[in-house]
């Protein structure tokens, strides 16, 4: 991880905390102030967004850190660990919120002092917007999983304050009754659904999942445009915080010397790097006519082949 990425990172965890432990102190007044479940939701969200930044920052610090002995590919999935402790406590969150909604329509409890709530959540609007501007600007110079989920969650907690207002208003000024705990209801399912959106991208770099398929057919059009390498096969591929790892193999001619192919592929991997930067490349040599074992899945020679002669 560069230096100037692992600041930008850093930087929007930090953002992160320090709006989130703003927002708890006004929610927690506002909460008391005004019996609203909306805004104890509200409040619990923007705790545990608290006890996420500060896991988020501790990943990507994690992360940051170089490849040692006990970690030879780097800390890179760190990050997505990060987001992993993310999700869930979303999902806490989530359940808490549905819970006190049902309680507060069984138990039938109104709403005091809306324009004190109704203060706090335009003031965590206007703080959320302004957190929100800076991880996008953070996001698309580093492409972090941990800083997307944590954006996220807070593009979220844009809909949620919004949702409180509109709880607050239909029920101290309309008297519509049920609103409070009905828009809390809405504000647990619309956390869960973000934290199923979240997991997809976090579950695919803990798996190892293979890059894009736009993605690998560009990789493997980029090497085709070398007429030295041939059938390549067992391309695989996969992706750790914001480093990417490929490897593959190439038949190279049987008496070609060790020295002559290292220089091939010192080329090789010089140019793919640079279509594709911050990607460990690993290039095996076999020689020339060489078959591999039966039933091998991995074997892409015959898409290689296509683009050599296209």
């Amino acid at each position: 991880m560069t230096v100037e990425r692992s600041t930008l990172i850093r930087s929007a965890a930090l953002a992160s905390i320090s709006v989130a432990v703003v927002l708890v102190v006004l929610k927690s007044w506002a909460s008391w102030l005004t019996g609203s479940t909306a805004m104890l939701g509200s409040l619990a969200d923007s705790a545990l967004d608290l006890v996420a930044s500060i896991a988020t920052l501790i990943g990507v610090w994690i992360a940051a850190q170089p490849a040692d002995r006990n970690h030879r590919f780097g800390h890179g999935k760190a990050e997505a660990v990060a987001a992993l402790v993310q999700i869930m406590l979303i999902v806490l969150s989530a359940f808490g919120i549905a819970i006190r909604s049902i309680q507060q329509l069984l138990d039938g409890v109104r709403v005091s002092a809306p324009e004190e709530g109704i203060g706090v959540s335009v003031a965590a609007i206007v703080l959320t917007l302004a957190l929100l501007a800076w991880q996008r600007h953070v996001l698309s110079r580093t492409g972090s999983v941990a800083i997307a989920t944590d954006h996220l969650h807070y593009k979220s907690d844009l809909m949620l304050n919004i949702a409180v207002i509109a709880a607050l208003v239909l029920d101290a000024f309309v008297g519509f009754a049920l609103a409070d705990p009905l828009f809390g209801l809405a504000i647990a399912g619309w956390l869960a659904w973000s934290a199923r959106q979240a997991s997809s991208e976090v579950v695919s770099q803990l798996m190892d999942e293979e890059w894009p398929e736009d993605k690998r057919t560009a990789f493997v059009e980029r090497a085709a445009r070398h007429p030295e390498l041939a059938k390549m096969h067992d391309l695989r591929t996969r992706t750790s915080g914001a480093h990417d790892f490929a490897q593959f193999h190439v038949d190279m001619p049987a008496d070609m010397t060790v020295e002559a192919a290292h220089d091939i592929i010192e080329r090789v991997e010089a140019d793919l790097l640079e279509a594709f930067p911050n990607t460990d490349i690993l290039i095996h040599i076999d020689p020339e006519g060489h078959v591999d074992e039966p039933g091998n899945t991995l074997v892409e020679a015959d898409e290689f082949k296509k683009l050599k002669e296209s």
